[in-house]
């Protein structure tokens, strides 16, 4: 009788894209949820809030943009770089480096006999691949992609700053700070619960962590704005 294969669902291949959205769509919800916040708080008027709110939203988005490609793009240099070099020891001591291999695979908890026939096995089949994923982590899926990165960075900063926005358009000028502090708490749980569920993370641990960091920002800068009489 044969057993029955129940398919396997991972979601290691969502992180890179999925790092840079939810950092840009939180970043965007906080930082200006918490302008708009502080702003009003300084008693400068819906004109004030908004110029405020709009200049932190294009602001943002590109420095988020420029900062996740920057970053990613290091990130990447390093992982060519460490191809390049296991490359040419490949190349030039091709011994020493089966060896390396069969002990990362003892190390895993096979016998040295059996590590050593899967080391030859999957250098025979290719060697650089073999030792770019056992030896130095980088794989296909968690690849460095700088361009995905500022992409989904910005778009998600752009999505999550104009949340507080338009909640700061719709309410009365009286009302701004509490009801944009109130509805942004709204959009954080949400985005923790998004992003906990699209990564297969626990719900409630992401909505949890993600809602109370971002009342914290919110509650200092209104705090900021209130003491001093001023935009921050």
């Amino acid at each position: 009788m044969t057993t029955p294969v129940y398919p396997e669902r991972h979601y290691s291949h969502r992180v890179g894209w999925l790092r840079a959205a939810v950092l840009g769509a939180n970043d965007g919800i906080v930082s200006t949820a918490s302008l708009v916040v502080g702003v009003a708080a300084a008693n400068t008027g819906r004109h004030g809030v908004l110029l405020a709110g709009v200049a932190g939203l294009v602001s943002g988005a590109m420095s988020m943009a420029a900062g996740e490609y920057v970053s990613v793009s290091s990130q990447r240099d390093t992982e060519e770089a460490d191809l390049v070099r296991e490359r040419r020891e490949l190349r030039d001591m091709p011994d020493v480096e089966l060896r390396e291999l069969q002990q990362i695979y003892v190390a895993r908890g096979l016998e040295p006999e059996l590590a050593a026939k899967v080391a030859q096995q999957l250098t025979d089949r290719g060697a650089l691949a073999a030792h770019a994923r056992d030896e130095l982590g980088i794989t296909e899926a968690l690849a460095a992609r700088p361009v995905q990165a500022a992409l989904a960075s910005a778009a998600t900063f752009a999505v999550g700053a104009a949340l507080p926005l338009v909640t700061a358009v719709l309410v009365p000028e009286s009302h701004i700070g509490v009801v944009v502090s109130a509805t942004s708490l709204v959009f954080l749980a949400a985005l923790g619960a998004l992003s906990a569920g699209a990564g297969g993370a626990a719900i409630a641990r992401g909505t949890v962590r993600v809602t109370f960091w971002g009342a914290f920002a919110m509650a200092l800068t209104a705090l900021v704005g209130r003491l001093f009489d001023a935009v921050v």
